[in-house]
């Protein structure tokens, strides 16, 4: 079985120790990015099956990561889910809207997380 690798970007640091943490323990090898900038460089470098963005970041904000992403022929396939504390259904909008494949509202929960990172990964 290949190993997915997921890219976690997020400048809360505790939510990256947790995220990571989740996603080693669901097996999967992890990249991490504090800001929006750094999330892209880390895609491009390392091309991963999917990226787990937060939308409110320093740098580029999550919606402009997805929309970079999108635009970029190599990564256009990459998996993202996006991750908020808001939760409106403008903001949900906004985001599918970008390109993400799936959004989540913070707070959430992990086994829910882990369920979606699973269902999106799926070929």
């Amino acid at each position: 079985m290949t190993t997915h690798t997921v890219l976690i970007a997020d400048d809360e640091p505790s939510m990256l120790v947790t995220l990571e943490f989740l996603m080693q323990r669901e097996g999967y090898h992890v990249l991490l990015a504090r800001d929006g900038d750094e999330a892209l460089a880390q895609l491009r470098a390392h091309r991963p099956d999917i990226v787990l963005l937060d939308v409110m970041m320093p740098g580029k904000t999550g919606f402009e990561v997805c929309q970079a992403l999108r635009a970029d022929e190599a990564l256009a396939r990459t998996k993202v889910l996006l991750l908020s504390a808001k939760g409106r259904d403008i903001d949900i909008a906004q985001g599918l809207g970008v390109g993400a494949d799936a959004y989540m509202t913070k707070p959430f929960s992990t086994r829910e997380l882990a369920a979606r990172v699973r269902g999106l990964l799926v070929p």
